[in-house]
């Protein structure tokens, strides 16, 4: 049993890959990338699968430009490597957040890890002034920024939340 149910998932990640390829997604199991799908969904954005690029943007105007950040409950939703110092480093590194219209904070069940709880929007200028906070604390020129579900109800505005409890 155990074996064919492995057999099953292996053969529904792959035929996930085909598809994917069809769309031009290169790496189905690119870290973060299904979830970013799942919350482009909900959303009703496009997703934009490089790495290198915002995660989402308008499906009526590719210029407009969404961020996405999740986590599981209780957990917190991070930005990756963002530079406290030199100041042209620091300054590529909020750009990550500043070209975006707006932020989405996404969160996971823990016991069901592709179903969102809540998803929180968070204005740029908001996330750009905790992200200096944290960065102007560190001890260290490149820092992970973490935020909480507690943080994002503070300063941003439910937009998607699960109906069952």
């Amino acid at each position: 049993m155990k074996k064919e149910i492995l057999r099953t998932i292996i053969h529904l990640v792959i035929q996930a890959q085909e598809l994917a390829l069809k769309i031009g997604i290169p790496n189905i199991l690119q870290p973060g990338l299904v979830k970013e799908m799942i919350i482009s969904e909900i959303l009703g954005h496009d997703l934009i699968h490089s790495k290198r690029d915002a995660d989402a943007c308008d499906p009526d105007d590719p210029s407009i430009k969404y961020e996405y950040l999740s986590c599981y409950v209780g957990g917190s939703g991070q930005l990756d490597r963002m530079f406290k110092e030199p100041k042209e480093e620091r300054e590529k590194s909020l750009y990550r957040i500043w070209r975006n219209k707006k932020i989405y904070f996404a969160i996971f069940h823990k016991d069901n890890p592709l179903k969102v709880k809540t998803i929180y929007e968070i204005e740029p200028k908001i996330l750009v002034a905790e992200t200096e906070r944290q960065l102007d604390h560190s001890r260290n020129a490149i820092s992970h920024i973490g935020i909480n579900e507690s943080w994002a109800a503070d300063n941003g505005k439910v937009v998607h939340q699960d109906k069952q409890k």
